[in-house]
């Protein structure tokens, strides 16, 4: 009997934990116990997974409440946390509310700044548990007032983070010489993302943008920086860009070309798949012979309307019509097409230009610069008469960096050995610029 008695004695003296404490409002108890152990701040109780704050919150604690919110220890009270059910502190408390008619706890929680918009495992907020009753105008009018301000608050950080994302992308844009239908374009799709981020933080739904797949007539060479901007913006989870031809995706056999462009296909998920003269996957004459190019066009055509790839078609404006003509659902797929007119003289300047003042440490040219008097006027009269049209036709944009590495040998040569001048060492002049030109044309 006296071993009974014992027993009791010793469960009726076990402390009380820390959400018995907070239910029953007891903050000297709350107190003491995240004293001495301040990581129970956050634990979980085993039934419904419920913090202290959930449990003092759902009982009207109001002093319990203030005391965890403001609570200065090795870690802080989750003010998000969901339990078992998905509900916030802030569920808890409307709940309590509810039945009697005291806000208070309420009231704490909002002025700390609980999100009024947080949703629980049935996707409901704490304003969607109120009816709409007469008793609840009272609640339901502060609920939507902070709901309203979290709102603002988040569109005026969204507007901020948009002006730098644009201003980010019109740094990018500025480094990219020509190319004016696609900037405007890319403009057009980073203003739209953007915005779509400030529409959503007002709380607003909205649907998900695509970007459209693309065909590139001409030589635009701008894959890579492409996939960066497409990114940087938003419209892409990632910067990838796979580049392929026509040797990666068809195969030599029957039955080769299918798993082979599928494999490609697999790898750019996510980001852009842009296949490099395209019209080579259509033979210009037909043969006896099966080609497997359109094979491999009609796998990547297979995948285009599920969303988990961009693709983008590039190839000389002529050829690239074969390629258009050759399947009845080119043209309601890729739905952008852009043509890239032939850099100018002063086009292919401002490019050395931007090349030279953009080295990575890596580059060949790095630590190198051009003499004051290379300027871009300089420079585009001395490729218009050191080159041909032809020649400028053919190698385009191609043209700057073989003309750059060859204006570097020519500086070697033309400096002295025993030359100890670190400028002189590190610049390249017109005379270095002719000599590369010329070596072009050998």
């Amino acid at each position: 009997m006296q071993r009974v008695k014992d027993q009791q004695h010793s469960r009726s003296t076990k402390p009380a934990t820390i959400h018995a404490s907070a239910q029953s409002g007891d903050l000297p108890a709350v107190q003491r116990r995240l004293r001495d152990q301040p990581s129970l701040i956050n634990d979980r109780n085993p039934v419904m997974a419920n913090t202290p704050l959930h449990v003092a919150a759902g009982h009207n604690r109001v002093e319990v409440v203030k005391f965890l919110l403001n609570f200065s220890g090795p870690e802080t009270v989750e003010l998000e946390a969901k339990n078992m059910n998905g509900m916030t502190p802030l569920h808890l408390s409307v709940w309590h509310s509810l039945r009697a008619e005291d806000s208070s706890t309420v009231v704490t929680l909002l002025e700390h700044n609980a999100d009024c918009s947080a949703k629980d495992n049935e996707g409901m907020t704490p304003l969607n548990h109120l009816s709409q009753g007469s008793g609840n105008e009272k609640l339901q009018a502060l609920l939507k007032s902070y709901l309203e301000q979290q709102r603002k608050v988040r569109a005026i950080e969204a507007c901020s983070g948009t002006k730098a994302k644009m201003d980010e992308l019109e740094k990018e844009l500025s480094n990219l010489v020509g190319l004016h239908e696609l900037k405007l374009q890319l403009r057009k799709w980073a203003k739209g993302m953007l915005l779509d981020e400030r529409r959503r933080a007002l709380g607003l739904r909205v649907g998900t943008r695509r970007p459209p797949h693309m065909a590139f007539l001409g030589n635009p060479g701008t894959a890579r920086i492409l996939g960066k901007l497409l990114f940087m913006v938003g419209i892409l989870p990632t910067d990838k860009v796979t580049e392929v031809q026509r040797t990666d995706l068809v195969g030599e056999f029957v039955g080769h070309t299918g798993p082979k462009t599928r494999r490609v296909i697999k790898e750019a998920e996510g980001g852009i798949l842009f296949v490099d003269e395209a019209y080579r996957l259509i033979p210009m004459q037909k043969s006896d012979d099966k080609d497997y190019g359109l094979e491999a066009l009609e796998e990547i055509m297979s995948v285009m309307d599920n969303g988990k790839v961009v693709v983008i078609f590039a190839g000389y404006s002529e050829p690239m019509k074969r390629v258009i003509s050759s399947n009845e659902g080119f043209c309601r797929r890729v739905t952008k097409f852009f043509t890239f007119d032939d850099f100018t003289t002063e086009d292919l300047a401002n490019i050395l230009h931007l090349k030279m003042n953009n080295q990575t440490e890596g580059s060949l040219l790095y630590g190198f610069k051009l003499h004051p008097l290379c300027t871009v006027k300089a420079m585009a009269t001395l490729i218009e008469t050191e080159t041909t049209k032809k020649q400028r036709k053919e190698m385009n944009g191609g043209m700057v960096d073989p003309l750059l590495v060859n204006a570097r040998e020519y500086l070697d040569l033309r400096l002295s050995f025993d030359c100890m001048d670190t400028d002189e060492l590190l610049t390249i002049t017109l005379e270095d610029l002719q000599g590369g030109i010329r070596l072009l044309s050998q």
